[in-house]
């Protein structure tokens, strides 16, 4: 049979997932711990497990004099000899073996909580070397406590927190209830590892789709991007290099089975699955969905967009307090400005009217100019003059005047609007 001692640490081993050598080193500190109590601090001591008897041994060593002037530290050569070994000689530093029984119950208690602490503080390195590599990833557990907001969950092995700022507005948990959540953080703190959790990350919604659709896990599909607005609503844009896959309907699953999976997960949350396009204006018409666009105004250098609606679809492109808009901006990376058609027509009869107002300038040019981008006084006063003499019909001179003209009419508005 296996000593006793070599049995429990094999059986902690296997217990708590922890390496034997951390179980010995902490029997050995503890054991040294507990004989420098018993002994002073000045005494030479170590402590090793012997394997074959499973024992941690303590030794005290002394140093082989001809006269001994320390008891604690020194032993005379005769002695040594005698008790120790046969061929000492002076100088030789001897260890001799102490009880561990004699230590004493408080020296015993030190070494037990030393033995508890460095387990503890293994566990502890296990679990934050086990999370570590999850961060990015989905895990389950079941609601635990909650924790002045936060709720705390039972990962198995550890515990995660979902502060209240990752969880979705209106979403309630009972204790006992199974959760899933995105491992959006790991930090080392004194208590041990903190794992942080989150239900309203992006990504979180991206693990979900990941593990519904197969194509996506496979590498098929690709979500390019995600914008949400947790408990509400979200859109996500998706792309594959396979033209034989429809990277939405796949998303959706046979009659919506595999985003209503997703929904269910996150309590409601409507989900929009849009195709990403490499053209800019369609990728932000098919993020504005369910809308249908007219026509798109685009300006490169600012990344904005001006989105022509159809007047029964501006509420819809717009949505509901801006949601559907706000979602389209996230999803994009662009600006977008939505007007009905209606809208648009006004303002471009308004721009139309203020080129008009530019000394030189009749309907005719006004209209080449209109035609040709220029729908402002605003516009022709930030123009180049070489901009505007490339228009045929168009001379520098009179490119310059009508710039300065615009100029000029800008700051009398300005002031006028200033001083009433």
């Amino acid at each position: 049979m296996l000593p006793e001692l070599k049995r429990l640490i094999e059986q902690m081993g296997k217990d708590r997932g922890i390496d034997k050598g951390v179980i010995i080193d902490a029997l050995e500190t503890a054991m040294l711990t507990a004989a420098r109590k018993k002994l002073g601090l000045h005494v030479e001591l170590e402590a090793h497990y012997n394997e074959e008897v499973g024992e941690v041994e303590v030794f005290q060593f002394k140093t082989v004099v001809d006269k001994v002037l320390d008891n604690d530290v020194q032993i005379a050569l005769a002695e040594a000899r005698r008790t120790l070994d046969e061929g000492a000689e002076r100088g030789d530093s001897l260890g001799m073996k102490i009880e561990t029984s004699t230590f004493g119950r408080i020296a015993v208690q030190t070494a037990k909580q030393i033995i508890i602490q460095k387990v503890k503080d293994a566990e502890r390195d296990n679990v934050y070397d086990e999370y570590k590599d999850k961060k990015g990833e989905l895990v389950s557990g079941f609601v635990q406590r909650f924790d002045g907001g936060n709720i705390i969950v039972n990962l198995g092995r550890a515990e995660g927190v979902i502060p209240t700022a990752e969880q979705i507005y209106r979403e309630s948990y009972k204790r006992g209830e199974r959760i899933r959540a995105y491992v959006c953080d790991v930090k080392k703190i004194t208590k041990g590892p903190q794992i942080i959790l989150s239900r309203t990350h992006p990504s979180f919604l991206r693990a979900l789709f990941e593990v519904e659709v197969p194509e996506i896990s496979e590498g098929l599909i690709e979500i390019v991007n995600v914008a949400r607005e947790p408990g509400k609503r979200a859109k996500i844009s998706v792309r594959t290099k396979d033209k034989d896959i429809d990277p939405v309907g796949a998303c959706v699953g046979m009659r919506g089975s595999r985003v209503q999976s997703v929904v269910q997960e996150l309590r409601g949350e409507k989900i929009d699955i849009v195709p990403y396009s490499g053209d800019n204006a369609n990728y932000v018409c098919s993020a504005l969905s369910p809308a249908k666009v007219n026509r798109v105004i685009m300006d490169e250098d600012s990344r904005s967009m001006e989105v022509i609606v159809p007047d029964d679809q501006l509420s819809l492109a717009i949505g509901k307090n801006g949601q559907n808009v706000r979602l389209a901006v996230k999803l994009t990376g662009w600006k977008i400005d939505v007007k009905s058609e209606s809208m648009a027509a006004s303002q471009e009869e308004e721009g139309f009217k203020s080129l008009i107002k530019i000394p030189g300038i009749g309907d005719a040019m006004a209209e080449k100019l209109f035609n040709e981008g220029f729908k402002s006084i605003a516009m022709i006063s930030a123009a180049e003059p070489e901009m505007l003499s490339a228009i045929q019909g168009v001379g520098e001179k009179s490119a310059t005047q009508w710039i300065e003209a615009a100029v000029k009419i800008i700051d009398e508005e300005t002031a006028e609007k200033k001083s009433s």
